[in-house]
């Protein structure tokens, strides 16, 4: 069985940042020193829709265990720059997560996406093993049929407050508020999952940009 792909997200509100320091650090050093890391595939920067000043980073790794390679390690935490202590000192935190790709388990993001949707959340144990299936048999495949989604992909969490994951990534990120996404996210099986969400989280993202 193949080894599935890794990720990382690390999302930041960088309202007490200057935006052109908070752009030149993720830019010029933060992104560039973990690109070099054997295993890293590639890295995204997103914004918030709703919120502008929020801040989405989303790693794809060849295997979960990138993040906790020494290598990655050494830039990583108390080991961080003195810039990206100092900048990420003035953000807040709103999401962090090491995780493994269960569906398709080994899907890359697509190059050029237009927008992009981070949903997570938790369920009970008892809900579990249903909650997976759904996922897996209905969910995820009627959600990657919809005009506009260049992939669908699912994961499970190391590391985070919510245990499960899921990444869209989207022609435009209009499509996960489209009649026609709500429809194939609409069933039965869903309203029976509903009221087993916990802590849920959903940003929709497009791709940041760089100010000329």
């Amino acid at each position: 069985m193949a080894t599935p792909y890794g990720l990382t997200v690390a999302g930041l509100d960088y309202s007490g940042v200057a935006e052109d320091e908070f752009d030149d650090w993720y830019d010029l050093e933060h992104i560039p020193e973990r690109l070099v890391i054997k295993g890293v595939l590639g890295a995204e920067r997103w914004i918030g829709v709703e919120n502008p000043k929020l801040s989405i980073v989303t790693y794809d790794f060849e295997s979960p265990e990138v993040s906790q390679s020494p290598a990655y390690r050494a830039i990583s935490g108390e080991h961080m720059t003195v810039w990206s202590k100092r900048v990420v000192a003035k953000c807040q935190r709103v999401c962090g997560f090491d995780a493994m790709q269960l569906l398709p388990g080994q899907q890359a993001a697509p190059a050029g996406a237009g927008g992009a949707l981070l949903v997570g959340l938790n369920v009970p144990e008892e809900a579990d093993a249903e909650f997976n299936a759904w996922c897996n048999e209905e969910h995820i495949p009627r959600l990657a049929t919809v005009k506009g989604c260049l992939a669908a992909r699912r994961f499970k969490t190391t590391r985070g407050t919510q245990r499960y994951l899921n990444l869209y990534h989207y022609t435009s990120p209009e499509i996960p508020t489209s009649a026609e996404w709500k429809k194939a996210g609409a069933s039965p099986w869903r309203d029976k999952m509903v009221p087993y969400f916990r802590d849920h989280l959903r940003y929709i993202l497009r791709p940041y940009v760089r100010a000329q």
